[in-house]
């Protein structure tokens, strides 16, 4: 990354080291327990593959998706694996950032304290969502020896192992079902970006796309940063939690806010199409599926606590809260209507994508994709 005097706009390893030295411990599990919970979260990634292949149906009778590496982590690895894709994927706009930086006065100096800086309040952040994210589809993070990723592309999937105990027995639901019901939303991610190849380009062009567009002076974004984190420190005053923007919510040209409703788009579609698959396999290999997913439901929309509201609509979580809702209703609604090989229809190519608007209309989606088709 191009940097001034030897300082990065952000001190990336200071925010890893931040992070893993903040995160709080996991839940109290033996040697013996952990090396059961790893084991069992990988047999279930692995039959998650032939659940959700078979009622998808994404992926052909006779061919074989892409092989992506089940990488079962604890919060650090998630920390590290997390890292890593911000700074490939925000590469771009912190090149800009440094190049208008390196035109004013005492850039040098900025430069030294404010990557450290920022790296601290990042780390901090990451602190906070590491001990929250049950699992993900790393889609962009460049492959490393400690974290592998699926050739070409680089993806893989990530269960984090003492989130997901945490969370069965905060919720009292049962392990075995639970750990599976898990793996099947995650492993719906993994099939979404193998079946359809030229998802993960698309999405990643949307992406530098937006960020192409942004005009942000560099103390503004660490202004924001910082705000998140006196708010997970508790030092912003009392009342004030509620009123802050999201990180996104200040870089928004109208070129950004129309490249943001199409990113919304399709988050929704993916999230939601998980969450629809989940439930749809879940009752046939599941047995506790409905008890799971109610008591899930509940934690989902109360949050922990009032500093995870704030945080959460700082972070913009809030929105992707209503991105498993929206998303889950449109796609139930056009299978409905259309089944589920019509439903797949919308992974033809980019124009079949869903809009903003027509993941709150379905009908409108089926009547341009399907009618058009048709007539």
């Amino acid at each position: 990354m191009t940097s001034i005097g030897g300082a990065e706009m952000v001190d990336w390893n200071l925010a890893v080291a931040t992070a893993i030295r903040l995160v709080r411990p996991g839940p109290d599990v033996t040697r013996e327990e952990a090396r059961a919970v790893v084991a069992e979260l990988r047999r279930h990634a692995k039959a998650s593959e032939e659940h959700v292949r078979e009622f998808t149906r994404m992926i052909p009778d006779g061919h074989e998706p892409e092989d992506t590496p089940v990488l079962v982590v604890d919060r650090p690895g998630w920390i590290r694996a997390n890292v890593a894709g911000f700074r490939e994927l925000l590469k771009p706009l912190l090149d800009k950032m440094q190049e208008r930086r390196a035109g004013t006065a005492g850039g040098a100096v900025l430069g030294a304290v404010g990557g450290k800086v920022t790296g601290v309040e990042l780390g901090m952040l990451l602190s906070f969502l590491a001990s929250r994210v049950l699992g993900q589809y790393e889609t962009f993070a460049p492959p490393t020896r400690e974290l592998p990723g699926a050739p070409g592309s680089g993806g893989r999937l990530l269960l984090v192992a003492p989130n997901i105990v945490h969370v069965e027995r905060e919720l009292d639901v049962a392990p075995h079902d639970f750990r599976l019901w898990v793996s099947l939303h995650e492993e719906t991610h993994r099939t979404q970006f193998t079946a359809v190849p030229w998802l993960r380009d698309h999405l990643e062009g949307e992406i530098q796309a937006f960020l192409a567009e942004t005009d942000v002076d560099p103390m503004t974004v660490l202004e924001r940063l910082r705000e998140a984190a006196q708010t997970l420190a508790g030092g912003r005053p009392e009342g004030e939690e509620d009123e802050g923007r999201s990180l996104v919510e200040i870089v928004q040209s109208p070129e950004q806010r129309e490249i943001l409703g199409r990113l919304t788009a399709v988050m929704s579609l993916l999230e939601g199409h998980a969450d629809f698959v989940m439930d749809g396999v879940g009752p046939q290999v599941v047995p506790s599926v409905g008890e799971i997913r109610e008591k899930f439901q509940q934690r989902r929309a109360r949050g922990a606590s009032r500093l995870d509201l704030a945080l959460r609509k700082l972070l913009g979580l809030d929105a992707k809260l209503r991105q498993y809702r929206d998303g889950e209703r449109f796609v139930r609604a056009v299978v409905e209507e259309v089944g589920t090989e019509g439903f797949n229809r919308v992974w033809t190519s980019p124009n079949t994508l869903p809009t903003k608007a027509e993941i709150a209309a379905p009908a409108d989606w089926i009547a341009r994709v399907h009618r058009r088709a048709e007539s």
